[in-house]
């Protein structure tokens, strides 16, 4: 069981502004189970991502989308909100925000930002900036049937236990890689999503 307040004391003190440009950020990507692999990660396209962390009454929740199967980006899997960085947000929470908006319908008056983790670089060319942020109960939802096919809830209390933190491989380009994955009930979280929640994991209790 999460202890929801020492959850919410470590979140404040130990992730950094979102948009805060430190001289040695603290990078992962998808390479950091495969350190041999021949190709370097060219992350040149910013992105961010919102972890929604509910918290509801009976144990704190984080909250995931499973992309449409007709969007070009990674059809069917689990994700969190989020996108490409626009010229016009000004920066990586302003853009979690607004595709997090975009996405599912989360209105902003239910979401206070916490803060940014380790930016993660994925191996299809993206540096994301994913930004924690705590949200009330009681929100709707409205998807867009475009890029969500539906969004589910999993409790803190797996995904913060480094027993459900499974080491997967799989074939990529006729290779062998290595992946983290967290499989909830019917739902496999993995590669990028699962990546950065272990490495929220080990920020925050590591």
């Amino acid at each position: 069981m999460i202890d929801a307040q020492d959850l919410e004391r470590r979140l404040r003190a130990r992730l950094d502004p979102p948009d805060s440009h430190p001289a040695n950020p603290r990078t992962r990507s998808d390479n950091d189970l495969n350190p041999d692999w021949p190709e370097a990660i060219d992350a040149a396209r910013p992105a961010a991502i919102l972890a929604p962390i509910v918290k509801r009454p009976e144990g704190w929740t984080m909250l995931f989308t499973q992309r449409a199967e007709e969007t070009p980006a990674h059809p069917g899997q689990i994700s969190f909100p989020g996108g490409r960085v626009q010229a016009e947000d000004g920066g990586a929470l302003a853009t979690a925000l607004r595709e997090t908006e975009e996405e599912i319908g989360l209105a902003r008056r239910f979401i206070e930002p916490i803060g940014a983790w380790d930016r993660y670089d994925t191996i299809t060319g993206f540096r994301i900036t994913p930004v924690a942020a705590l949200v009330e109960p009681g929100f709707t939802l409205t998807l867009d049937p475009r890029e969500v096919a539906g969004v589910f809830e999993a409790p803190l209390a797996f995904l913060f236990d480094p027993a459900n933190h499974e080491r997967r491989t799989g074939v990529w380009r006729g290779v062998e890689r290595h992946y983290w994955a967290m499989p909830y009930q019917d739902r496999f979280i993995w590669g990028a999503t699962a990546g950065m929640i272990r490495a929220l994991w080990e920020r925050l209790y590591a």
